[in-house]
């Protein structure tokens, strides 16, 4: 069975971590101070902050950044934390289309929906794909808006050779065990501003600039230094991790870039891509059969496939209760037809081709 995901700690990771249950630190420590000065260089960016997971991530940037009835621009072909910590930050998400073939946030929908109360962006580089980095910063800069960038699946990637980890204004990440890097649940911010880096962490620890003086009101939103040792030790094979996947995804785009009814994520232009997914699109009337009676006939091969995601965020019940009923189609038609194949460094480029092979039998029904 080739899965979709390879979630394991190596030796050194589990290690690291042992030391520190020894030591009894296991809170906010040395470990994670640490970790943000070796993610911050590795990425290029002046600063980076530790915190909870990977909506943590992206709450803290939303709470320094927004005032209540803010809105924010966001791709609703993605997770729902994109949207929901702006909603807990007081804001409002604004869902845009996004483009059908690179599949990340549609600019020119988006500059069609800034009204008066828009002040932020948050563009998710999905699946690992980077997002066209001049144009959104062009499309903020006409509009005097913020940039939060969702990282969540991009560690590694890259835009002309430089890291989105080291672009303005903010950058989030996520380190959840389906991730590029993991350490179980965990966050990192990533900013080249003091300042916002300043008021980022006095929302991360209940707003404390000092004992018992709590300045703002913030939240526990600490990662321990249990995951930062694991984070640390993952970091140091992060590239190694990436250039597996990368070779993986090569082999994918060899063997169905130019299979019928089937269509591959278009790389951004002057992207280096960190494959946390692959996905593809299955056209039923091209392929022969649709997306779900595909990831059946494979599952039957011994290929796990996954969907992600099976609907938009203007679809779930949870904002069509608050903003109503609405339609993006591109984003519905993802919706649809996405299928996630298995790209991940557990595996090599001889069961990446077995992926190939399995599909196309399945299309002929072999």
């Amino acid at each position: 069975m080739v899965g979709i995901a390879e979630i394991k700690l190596t030796k050194s990771e589990i290690e690291a971590a042992v030391a520190v249950l020894k030591s009894g630190n296991l809170r906010q420590g040395p470990q994670c101070d640490a970790f943000e000065k070796e993610f911050a260089a590795h990425v290029g960016a002046k600063l980076g902050m530790t915190s909870s997971s990977g909506s943590s991530a992206l709450h803290l940037p939303y709470l320094a950044l927004l005032n209540p009835g803010d809105e924010v621009l966001v791709p609703s072909f993605t997770f729902i934390a994109t949207a929901s910590m702006v909603s807990y930050a007081g804001g409002k998400p604004i869902f845009v289309d996004v483009d059908p073939n690179t599949f990340l946030i549609d600019l020119e929908d988006a500059e069609r929906k800034i009204t008066p109360k828009t002040v932020a962006i948050s563009p998710v580089h999905l699946f690992g794909n980077p997002c066209d980095r001049p144009a959104v910063e062009g499309l903020a800069k006409r509009h005097n808006l913020k940039i939060i960038w969702d990282a969540a699946q991009a560690h590694g990637a890259t835009y002309d050779g430089v890291d989105v980890g080291a672009w303005n204004d903010v950058v989030a990440y996520s380190f959840y065990p389906s991730k590029n890097m993991f350490v179980g649940e965990g966050g990192m911010t990533t900013t080249n501003d003091p300042e916002l880096d300043k008021q980022m962490r006095l929302y991360r620890s209940h707003g404390v600039a000092g004992k018992y003086n709590h300045v703002v009101l913030g939240l526990n939103y600490r990662m321990t230094d249990v995951e930062a040792a694991i984070g640390r030790e993952q970091l140091k094979r992060l590239d190694s991790m990436l250039a597996i996947r990368r070779a993986n995804a090569d082999v994918l785009n060899v063997g169905l870039g130019q299979m019928a009814g089937i269509s591959i994520q278009e790389l951004t232009p002057g992207g280096a891509h960190a494959w946390h997914q692959y996905c593809i699109l299955v056209d039923e009337a091209e392929f022969g059969c649709g997306r779900d009676e595909l990831a059946e006939r494979l599952q039957k091969r011994g290929v796990q496939s996954g969907v992600h995601y099976p609907r938009g965020l203007h679809q779930q019940p949870a904002y069509i209760e608050q903003q109503g009923e609405s339609t993006l189609p591109v984003t519905e038609r993802l919706a649809e037809t996405i299928l996630a194949l298995p790209v991940h460094h557990g595996m090599g480029t001889n069961e990446a081709q077995m992926v190939v092979n399995a599909i196309a039998d399945a299309r002929t029904g072999a």
